[in-house]
């Protein structure tokens, strides 16, 4: 007896209700859905192969995406996939900071830090007064940089003084003092 067959009852009418699966035809059921299921993951995974492949396309005459880049060519497309593009040409700024600065204000200030997620250029000078001389070129270093790298790169230059002579205890030295260290401070 199947379950899609109607039984007959005593009286040789037939119930319109299906028997219920037994447990065999339930395993059936169950093997057919794993069955489907695995063949539609071969497929997606066989797709996916290809996609990587290029489309499952031969190597041949023409050119495709897996053939040999210039290593210029292969750096630019590396820095936009990963999104280093402003790391970049930030650096390439720090590169040619005394282009960009001058001769004699590259001489005493250096670019130390680019913080990206605060667009703030960190530079330190070797005095106070070229430190000072920086702060007052601040606006106009901003819009240079801007010009070059594009709209909104460096929102900041952050100016560091000096660091000092270091600090040492001896003989002439008060307690409590910061030493010579208080001039740059």
């Amino acid at each position: 007896m199947s379950t899609d067959d109607p039984t007959p009852k005593a009286d040789g009418a037939t119930s319109g209700k299906a028997a219920e699966p037994s447990g065999v035809d339930l395993a059936r059921v169950a093997l057919r859905a794993a069955k489907e299921q695995a063949r539609a993951r071969g497929d997606a995974a066989r797709q996916k192969k290809q996609a990587r492949r290029g489309g499952g396309l031969r190597s041949g005459a023409r050119a495709d995406g897996r053939d040999p880049m210039a290593l210029g060519a292969a750096i630019n497309r590396l820095l936009t996939e990963r999104g280093w593009e402003t790391p970049a040409a930030v650096g390439g700024v720090m590169g040619r900071w005394p282009q960009i600065v001058g001769e004699d204000l590259a001489k005493h200030c250096v670019p130390q830090r680019y913080d990206e997620d605060e667009r703030v250029l960190v530079v330190q000078c070797d005095s106070t007064a070229w430190a000072t001389q920086l702060r007052h070129l601040a606006p106009a270093l901003v819009a240079r940089l801007n010009e070059d790298l594009g709209p909104g790169t460096v929102r900041m230059i952050k100016v560091l003084n000096p660091g000092g002579p270091a600090r040492r205890y001896g003989p002439l030295r008060a307690p409590g003092s910061s030493g010579p260290g208080d001039t740059y401070g």
